[in-house]
């Protein structure tokens, strides 16, 4: 005869077979195999780490491998992944920010936070922070040119349009303004090298300006970047009135679709090759001598293939006795731009993210950077 304990494994088993219990109830990977028994829910390994910090609320056990009693599966089976949504993510703002299992261990935690230690999203008045249209605070900010991250004030107006800062806490007028209509963020951890690492970019002058920002706590860098995205939110309801909530919603914030190292050389093919950062974010390709630089050193546009652009494996065959084999070349309507890759998988992955953009057809808007970048001095 079976055990209790097989039986019980049996049954988690089967609840794994429920809808909704077949992803993880806070990333969405497939298949968990962790759960828990306090809280009702299935997740995977990830997040299952990132439970055992809020112990005081969450208590988790492995399904496959942990002893369960009767009574612990009873409760799972009352309760289970599409039933603590429904209660837990019941009032979860159009703009916030809820991360899959690709996102960084910072946002998974703050949404695993949110959700089950602070119930943010059961009371409206607990989300204050980012839904008032207005927060201000002190970010440590990298400098531009000596890399010395300093304490600065920022003030993030909805009503203004701007985010903006201050380089002396009583300053009257701001280093910088940002409009919104411009601004992203994106965290960056790796590249910062601080778990918490926000990267911002703006356009000033059509150029792209980048800022690096960390704060000690992780709740108030979340609660940072998803103000930014409701302020984007509502900026772009006034200016797209027409549009749907999923079409603005993927127009909030965005990370980029590539970035590593090539190397590149200049417009006449004679120059020597170098090697720049390069990222890919939109449209617009940009290189920088550092990964950090505040500004590109150059910005190339990449449009479609309807529009003249395409990407080909390899550079062309008068770049002679050149040391690195895996070339690429982007045609545009105007000229070609030759890169370099270190690696055959890194030539393959760089010409499917151009390829990816080159296949997606041209907005209204990418028409006026295009326009842009073709007469750009």
């Amino acid at each position: 005869m079976a055990s209790d304990q097989e039986r019980n494994r049996q049954r988690l088993k089967q609840l794994l077979e429920k809808p909704g219990n077949g992803n993880c109830a806070d990333c969405g990977a497939a298949d968990p195999e962790w759960a828990s028994y306090t809280l009702g829910v299935f997740m995977c390994l990830s997040c299952s780490g990132l439970h055992r910090n809020i112990a005081q609320v969450s208590k988790v056990k492995s399904v496959l491998l942990d002893p369960w009693s009767s009574s612990e599966v009873e409760f799972m089976d009352s309760v289970g992944n599409n039933a603590a949504k429904a209660k837990y993510e019941q009032i979860v703002p159009a703009f916030y920010y809820c991360p899959t299992h690709k996102d960084c261990m910072l946002l998974r935690e703050q949404w695993i936070r949110a959700k089950y230690e602070r119930k943010e999203f059961m009371c409206v008045e607990k989300q204050e922070p980012y839904s008032a249209g207005y927060r201000e605070g002190f970010l440590w900010k990298r400098g531009r040119d000596n890399g010395q991250y300093l304490s600065r004030k920022f003030i993030l107006s909805e009503r203004e349009g701007v985010l903006k800062y201050f380089n002396k806490h009583d300053a009257r007028e701001p280093k910088a303004i940002m409009k919104i209509n411009t601004v992203n963020a994106t965290f960056q951890p790796t590249k910062t090298g601080t778990n918490h690492g926000l990267q911002i970019t703006y356009l000033k002058d059509n150029s792209t300006r980048n800022i690096f920002v960390y704060q000690e706590d992780g709740k108030e860098m979340v609660d940072w970047f998803n103000a930014i995205r409701a302020a984007r939110f509502h900026y772009l309801q006034v200016a797209f009135p027409g549009a749907t909530n999923s079409d603005l919603l993927s127009k909030l914030t965005r990370n980029y679709i590539k970035e590593g190292y090539m190397e590149k050389t200049g417009p006449k093919h004679t120059e020597g090759f170098k090697k720049r950062w390069f990222t890919m974010d939109d449209r617009r390709l940009m290189y920088f001598k550092d990964p950090l630089d505040a500004y590109a050193r150059g910005e190339v546009f990449v449009g479609s293939k309807e529009n003249g652009y395409t990407v080909l494996p390899g550079l062309p065959l008068n770049i002679q006795g050149y040391h690195l084999q895996f070339g690429i070349t982007i045609v545009t309507p105007d000229r070609k731009f030759l890169f370099a890759c270190d690696t055959q998988e890194n030539q393959e992955d760089w010409i499917a993210a151009f390829q990816t953009v080159i296949n997606r057809p041209m907005q209204p808007q990418d028409y006026a950077v295009e326009a842009y970048f073709k007469h750009k001095p």
